[in-house]
């Protein structure tokens, strides 16, 4: 093999349609084909539902899905009682049975072909680029790696690009900043195989089928209470 199929950073395969758990933090992807059950919601979440565009719907609700799943099962409560809704600054916020649960952290992520979700004690984000964005991402690589970080990717093929990509959009996201402007830059991006990332975060990166997935742990800010019992910007052009 030549180009970028010869060269691949290694991740480890994640079965989609399970729930795994690493570091802490539970996760979950699934594709998107076939047929689903809506997620049951809760009247507020029916109303950002409405307001979403038609095409923008289905993905959400399946995103919802996920979300509610984990935590029901990490708090052993219905689904039903569940509500995941965002927050101003787009991080979403959990309330269980009308009690909202700040010591429970989730994250979504969407791509055509995939969903994911994950929960964790701690600051979280997920986020799922697949291979067929790396030319987008190369795109805007000057604008989201430093002269220092671009040797990371430089020989790792599609993967590795979306990888670094998928890295730093899920640390923007567990550090409850915008995957706009320079937040994305600000995430130091150390190594891809393990990854590392600069900040005290933990991150971990998988592949489900062509789809790369990235997770980061951020650390908790002092006095942020952690809740043991709570686990036992999309891609360019995507």
């Amino acid at each position: 093999m030549t180009g970028e199929s010869a060269v691949r950073p290694g991740f480890p395969a994640l079965a989609p349609g399970r729930v795994h758990r690493w570091g802490g933090a539970a996760l979950l992807v699934v594709r998107r084909c076939g047929p689903y059950r809506p997620p049951p919601l809760t009247r507020a979440e029916r109303r950002v539902l409405e307001a979403l565009p038609a095409w923008r719907r289905a993905e959400w609700a399946r995103g919802r899905l996920l979300a509610k799943r984990l935590v029901g099962d990490a708090l052993a409560v219905p689904p039903g009682e569940v509500e995941v809704l965002p927050r101003d600054d787009g991080s979403l916020r959990v309330v269980v049975g009308g009690v909202p649960m700040p010591a429970v952290h989730v994250s979504i992520s969407h791509t055509a072909r995939h969903v994911a979700a994950a929960l964790a004690p701690d600051p979280v984000g997920v986020d799922l680029c697949g291979t067929a964005s790396a030319a987008a991402v190369r795109r805007v690589a000057d604008h989201v790696l430093s002269p220092g970080e671009l040797p990371l990717v430089a020989a790792g093929g599609a993967e590795a690009v979306v990888a670094a990509w998928a890295l730093k959009e899920a640390a923007v996201k567990a550090d409850r900043s915008s995957v706009f402007g320079a937040a994305p830059r600000g995430v130091v991006l150390l190594g891809l195989r393990p990854p590392v990332l600069g900040g005290r975060r933990r991150a971990m990166v998988w592949r489900a089928d062509d789809t790369v997935l990235a997770l980061v742990l951020a650390h908790r800010q002092a006095g942020r209470p952690s809740r043991q019992t709570c686990v036992g910007a999309p891609c360019p052009g995507g």
